[in-house]
């Protein structure tokens, strides 16, 4: 059955930013999110969910939308942050400052998943699962993903014994491994949990 197309966005006709974030759930490494306005006409046969997409198509989308959505941000929260204010805290943080870097003003928030704070004044509604309903909140997850894995690449240059060229700092096997071998970078997220105490390790 062919996938039907995603709407533009919620509501048509104004400055209506998609937002959102990637890396949520990692051990380590940043908190990326996107805000993304597309012009009326925009249109790609790929765009999706990013986790509905290969890597090669993600990179393959990323340079169209950054070319032609009316505006476009990245906002960043560190590992450091996260600790400190809390993993839902900086996902909307991030979102936030991503909101901020917009050239345009949006008229209009959308945001996926369920949990979102108030941006000045601006109106702003969820969507679980949002990211496979409207393309300016799927073009969003595609910016926030594919920054975030670029970063964790050039951090596996330095730390190559997580993984993380893999795994993209998620917890998988392989890397909580490295995590007992070699202790926690400066770029583990302390506040998570690291050790997964009913692993059972292959030495």
């Amino acid at each position: 059955m062919k996938k039907s197309p995603l709407a533009l966005c919620c509501t048509p006709g104004i400055f209506e930013a998609g937002c959102d974030e990637a890396g949520r759930g990692c051990l380590a490494g940043d908190v990326y999110a996107a805000a993304v306005i597309l012009p009326d006409d925009f249109s790609h046969p790929l765009l999706n969910d990013s986790k509905q997409l290969t890597e090669r198509q993600r990179e393959l989308l990323r340079p169209i939308i950054e070319r032609e959505a009316v505006a476009w941000c990245v906002g960043i929260v560190t590992a450091e942050e996260i600790d400190q204010i809390n993993i839902l805290n900086a996902s909307i943080l991030a979102m936030h400052r991503a909101l901020d870097g917009l050239k345009v003003r949006p008229q209009a928030i959308i945001v996926d998943g369920n949990r979102f704070k108030p941006y000045h004044d601006v109106p702003f509604q969820t969507f679980v699962k949002g990211d496979g309903r409207f393309a300016n909140i799927a073009a969003a997850s595609v910016l926030a993903k594919t920054h975030r894995d670029e970063a964790m690449m050039r951090l596996h240059e330095k730390f190559p014994m997580y993984h993380w060229d893999v795994n993209k700092g998620y917890p998988t096997k392989a890397h909580r491994q490295a995590i007992v071998e070699f202790g926690a970078s400066p770029y583990h997220r302390q506040s998570f949990r690291l050790i997964d105490t009913q692993l059972t390790l292959d030495f």
